[in-house]
């Protein structure tokens, strides 16, 4: 169990040194390439065309049935592509102990699929019994911090494999925080031996909102934690002041900002699993892997990616 104690807050020495054997088995990771969400408008052409792309990412929610035709085309494609679960439901935020059915649904998708990754996000969306369609924000202070890890362990241990937490996009904050998002974040990764999942889009937009130096927060994130990192577009409003209000939409393009955040990000790191994200005003498959590509671009010249194709179709 990646365990640590969350009340006189004495650190773990090599907390990621010490993973289970059984965890580490499960928790290969994904391919330095970039990789797209799989939709069900796609599950035909990517079986038709074998797109030469890194890896597939899918809502784990989307699959918590024993059967029907995403099962059936999801285990077709996952013979050929490595496989990145995506939760949006566990609510590590929240306040109630997490829901263990869930996470007995997450240990049985895990099983069948064999993702070479999985991750949630830092954010709530349950409360009382109650399931909000949506990502809420947190206090970042102590009780808050001593909850999410409380939290991540549990996940950690029921999965038996270490989970990737992702940087949330906000639109609020709370007076009571007493710790940045990026100072909060670090200690979880410490206490908890989780890796993260950089949402690039998610800081572009929530340093907007908050009148925030994208690169600063970034500078402050414990980077040789990141284990894959998300793209994605946004939208764009005016708040009730008229300052600038970006909302992270996933409809739309991968901004030139977020771009550029991600070029300096993997000049920094080296390659890393990329995903492209588009959940709304989903286009045909060639405009996400023309996306995907130049991700790929991105990788091969500023962190060493190798150019030969992987998991495309063989002649």
């Amino acid at each position: 169990m990646l365990q640590a104690d969350h009340h006189d807050g004495h650190d773990r020495a090599g907390v990621r040194g010490e993973m289970p054997a059984a965890r580490a088995a499960a928790s290969v990771g994904l391919p330095a390439r970039a990789g797209v969400g799989l939709k069900p408008e796609h599950f035909r052409d990517v079986l038709a065309l074998r797109p030469d792309i890194g890896f597939f990412e899918v809502h784990a929610e989307n699959y918590m049935v024993d059967g029907g035709p995403f099962h059936h085309f999801l285990g077709r494609i996952r013979e050929h592509y490595p496989l990145s679960l995506h939760g949006v439901g566990l609510s590590i935020g929240g306040e109630a102990p997490l829901d263990e059915a869930h996470l007995d649904r997450l240990a049985r998708l895990i099983d069948r699929y064999a993702p070479a990754s999985f991750s949630e996000h830092l954010a709530w969306s349950s409360h009382g019994g109650v399931f909000f369609n949506d990502l809420l924000p947190l206090p970042y202070d102590r009780p808050t911090l001593d909850r999410v890890c409380r939290h991540v362990d549990r996940v950690q241990e029921h999965l038996q494999r270490r989970m990737l937490l992702e940087n949330p996009s906000t639109y609020l904050e709370f007076e009571s925080s007493t710790m940045s998002e990026a100072d909060f974040l670090r200690e979880v990764l410490r206490r908890t031996g989780c890796g993260l999942l950089l949402d690039v889009n998610n800081v572009h937009v929530s340093c907007i909102n908050h009148g925030r130096d994208a690169q600063a927060y970034i500078d402050a994130l414990p980077l040789d934690a990141v284990g894959q990192v998300h793209l994605a577009g946004f939208a764009q409003d005016r708040d009730a002041a008229g300052a600038p209000l970006l909302i992270d939409s996933h409809g739309a393009p991968v901004d030139d900002a977020v771009w550029r955040l991600y070029a300096q990000l993997i000049r920094r790191t080296g390659s890393l699993p990329t995903l492209l994200e588009r959940d709304n005003d989903v286009p045909a498959l060639d405009v996400l892997l023309a996306e995907a590509g130049r991700a790929e671009a991105t990788l091969a010249a500023t962190g060493g990616l190798p150019r030969t194709p992987a998991h495309g179709r063989r002649s």
